[in-house]
């Protein structure tokens, strides 16, 4: 299970990134990590941006409510969710979407 930390804002968790993947999606839990895959390659911040488009895709919020705490120049990345509560995400990782 990924570690979910709750704030006044929302949520942080971390991502593992699998940057060139055939099809983007959020594909289960790597270690205690989000698997997202994405199609962009990890240059000039196209990952990065294809991460957080993935994420507010599944997450069904907006791009612009997601952040990168740290890992911007790695696969293992801390992200934070402006607006919503733990309990919000386990019911995604619970439901399979």
């Amino acid at each position: 299970m990924i570690s979910i930390r709750e704030t006044e804002e929302g949520v942080i968790f971390s991502v593992q990134v699998l940057p060139k993947s055939s099809k983007p999606a959020v594909a289960g839990i790597h270690n205690d990590a989000l698997k997202v895959k994405v199609a962009a390659p990890p240059v000039e911040g196209r990952g990065n941006e294809a991460c957080l488009e993935v994420l507010a895709e599944w997450l069904g919020v907006r791009a612009s409510r997601i952040s990168i705490l740290s890992g911007h120049h790695s696969r293992k990345k801390t992200v934070a969710v402006a607006g919503l509560k733990k309990k919000d995400i386990e019911s995604l990782l619970f439901s399979g979407k």
